[in-house]
């Protein structure tokens, strides 16, 4: 089954938006835009492979986060060498220009500008399957010329400045600065069913300092509230994909009530949050807490490598056995236990056996080479040196067992099983669709409250009928301190809880999504 499966899941998920339908209730003062869907598509999964190079821009997507907006290139920016949105599943409708050209796009929380293929799109294939924007068709239309470039996993799309109104459901946002795109490469945005995307993240993360379009919504006094929120439909038998509310929250859409999380750092939605849990149990890695995204754009729950394989080991999961990890806890495993019943500084303890250096605050790699050093490094996001990071990971993983009060070759045994749960470079991870009522159920603690998902709700099916594949809905992503340990809280988990964005008070808000 490997090389089918590998074939297959080389990327995330493009689907195929469906016209949506806008509604607006001025007592309310909230204006909704209403989303479409469509299945996980194999095809779209297959070009995904092709144009990422064997998984290589997966592996930046999912790594996610190195945009640099305004954040330059300083080590603490390097979060987002972007995602490519082959995982989209969700899209809206908007409208630029007067009389308005209609684009399809995707909203993302996990990005700032808004961009659309231009008229003056000549060489790009893609542009020629996509609505173009034609800035002569216009009477709003200004002029500006900026050069403009994003960067995603696979590859980049360029061009320029430009402003004009735009349309949001019955919203007239004016002067907006979006981009004009003049060259989409690869096969992402060919076989893609969006024409741009709308970015709804904060400045600090925009390209060229644009003014995002939701500040300029706020601005020009066009909602009552500055607060969007979305609810995503995950009943796939369902045509309606769910809807964004601007100016509030419809109470319809969510049961009990929201808990808040202020945001700790503008640019993302990002938030602090505490230990996750299998089956009720801690995985020990985020005890002390973790950053975390909640990335609208994104469909998986991207988490550290260390609490994936876990998660991939509770649920059965299928990843890349790694002989680097296999001789870390063979040569070392119980040198790194005895060091750890000693009470030595875990951080320190793979530079303490010579696998890393030590710069105060993580471990470096070494330059050790291994015989599968391409593939660890690939799985780690290329962030450190194979052996260093696996035994990072085992440090980990040993120090959790260890507090369960297990003995030492139970715990050996067990990292040894982990070891084979390693994510695989390209992403793909296969479950038993079979085994779903079996598998435990993965919680996240924010604000104090647990918030719980079931085997039906983190494992996506992609085919139908007895070609169905089941895959795991996690995957790895690492990203060193001071901006990591860090999540993104995908589709996945906000199609089971209704998310808040609360711009004036700068929090977000989760509760059980009706």
């Amino acid at each position: 089954m490997g090389t089918i499966f590998k074939s297959i899941t080389a990327s995330v998920f493009l689907c195929l938006f469906l016209f949506p339908v806008v509604f607006c209730n001025p007592d309310e003062g909230l204006y909704r835009i209403g989303l479409k869907k469509r299945k996980f598509d194999q095809s779209n999964r297959v070009a995904a492979q092709l144009d990422s190079k064997e998984g290589e821009a997966y592996r930046t997507s999912i790594r996610k986060y190195h945009l640099r907006g305004n954040l330059g290139d300083s080590g603490d920016a390097d979060i987002v060498e972007l995602k490519n949105y082959m995982d989209a599943q969700y899209f809206g409708e908007i409208g630029i220009g007067t009389p308005p050209q209609k684009f399809t796009v995707i909203f993302d929380t996990g990005s700032s500008n808004l961009w659309v293929p231009s008229s003056k799109c000549y060489l790009s294939i893609s542009c020629f399957l996509h609505s173009k924007y034609k800035s002569k068709s216009s009477s709003t239309y200004k002029k500006n010329g900026r050069s403009a470039a994003i960067h995603y996993g696979t590859g980049a799309i360029s061009g320029f400045f430009s402003e004009d109104h735009v349309k949001v459901g019955d919203l007239i946002v004016k002067h907006q600065e979006f981009i004009e795109a003049t060259k989409e490469p690869g096969l992402t945005f060919l076989v893609a069913k969006f024409d741009g995307i709308l970015g709804l993240g904060f400045q600090e993360i925009s390209v060229g300092n644009a003014v995002p379009l939701w500040y300029n919504m706020v601005n020009q006094g066009l909602v009552s509230k500055p607060v969007f929120s979305f609810w995503f439909n995950r009943n796939a038998d369902e045509e309606e994909g769910g809807e964004i509310v601007f100016g509030g929250v419809d109470p319809n859409h969510y049961k009990g009530e929201h808990t808040y999380v202020p945001v700790t750092q503008k640019g993302y939605w990002q938030f602090n949050m505490g230990d996750v849990l299998v089956d009720g149990k801690t995985t020990g890695f985020c005890a002390s807490g973790c950053a975390a995204i909640a990335d609208s754009g994104t469909s998986l729950l991207a988490g550290p490598t260390s609490i994936i394989t876990e998660v991939n080991h509770a649920i059965g999961a299928t990843g890349v056995v790694s002989q680097e990890c296999k001789a870390v806890v063979s040569q070392y495993g119980e040198t790194i236990i005895s060091m750890l019943l000693a009470k030595d500084e875990p951080k320190k303890i793979c530079s303490q056996i010579g696998l890393c250096t030590f710069d105060g605050n993580r471990g470096v790699s070494m330059g050790i080479e291994s015989v599968v050093h391409e593939n660890t490094q690939r799985a780690s996001g290329g962030l450190r040196d194979g052996m260093c990071s696996t035994c990072e990971l085992a440090v980990v993983w040993l120090q959790n067992q260890l507090k369960q009060n297990k003995t030492q070759d139970l715990i050996l045994d067990y990292v040894n099983d982990l070891c084979d749960r390693l994510p695989s470079p390209m992403g793909e991870s296969a479950v038993d669709c079979n085994n779903l009522a079996s598998m435990p159920n993965i919680s996240f603690t924010i604000g104090g409250k647990i918030f719980e998902l079931t085997p039906e709700q983190y494992v996506l099916k992609v085919g139908d009928g007895d070609v169905t594949q089941c895959i795991s809905g996690f995957s790895a992503l690492d990203v060193p301190p001071p901006r990591g340990p860090l999540w993104i809280l995908g589709d996945v988990f906000m199609g089971q809880f209704h998310t808040v964005f609360d711009y004036g008070n700068m929090r977000l808000g989760f509760a059980e999504a009706a």
